[in-house]
């Protein structure tokens, strides 16, 4: 109860003086910062992983390499390279957190669409190919619907890995929500910590809400069932 009143102490600046909720150390600057390292890094792991995924599941070449180039990703340790790009190229832009938070996020969803492609059933692309239609056609209008519960997942999975990691950047003085956090260990100032904390937390169940929603709108009912009934 004591970290709960903690917490709405801290907001309590929202009706008061709103020194938590203004200036550029301000909750929605902060929130914002948060929000552009994430999205980026999300955006530019989509980038590179789902072409790739679809490649190579659709070929049915590389699946053994991506796989183990995926789980070596895994386990660099991402504020270990945070420091060491931020060492090599200071704090000027973002790319020192961008760069480590791709490498992330990658792994996930570059396996989970390599998988859902690779799983999708043989008669499916057959009945595709015997109704006339083309290798960039089956994985098109056949074989990505499919596969694209498993491929929003892998997305899910590396929003919430990217948005818990985002954290860290922080601690080599650059923004986001970890500032509440770090700061607050340095200046004693707990209901600072438990704030930023709660923020991170909360930031975190609403992209996997907005995940769950995407999946819910864009994922055929026919795949869905399907899928449960696996």
């Amino acid at each position: 109860m004591n970290l709960l009143f903690s917490f709405f102490d801290w907001l309590a600046g929202f009706f008061g003086n709103g020194e938590n909720w203004s200036g550029p150390s301000g909750i929605p600057m902060r929130l914002l910062e948060h929000l552009e390292f994430s999205a980026l890094a999300l955006a530019l792991a989509v980038l590179i992983a789902i072409p790739l995924g679809l490649l190579i599941g659709h070929t049915g070449r590389g699946g053994v390499i991506v796989v183990i180039s995926a789980n070596l990703a895994r386990a660099l340790p991402t504020l270990g390279l945070l420091v060491m790009f931020v060492l090599l190229m200071g704090t000027a832009s973002s790319l020192p957190v961008i760069i480590p938070l791709v490498l992330l996020a990658v792994p996930p969803i570059l396996v989970n669409t390599f998988e859902g492609i690779k799983g999708v059933d043989p008669d499916l692309r057959d009945a595709a190919f015997g109704m006339g239609l083309r290798g960039p056609q089956v994985l098109g209008r056949v074989s990505v619907p499919v596969a694209l519960p498993l491929i929003l997942l892998g997305c899910r999975l590396a929003a919430i890995q990217v948005v818990a990691t985002t954290t860290v950047a922080a601690y080599t003085g650059l923004g986001g929500l970890g500032r509440f956090v770090i700061d607050g260990f340095a200046t004693k100032d707990y209901s600072s910590v438990v704030g930023g904390s709660v923020l991170i937390v909360l930031f975190a169940l609403v992209v996997q809400a907005l995940f769950a929603l995407a999946q819910r709108v864009t994922v055929s009912p026919g795949v869905s069932r399907r899928v449960k009934v696996r």
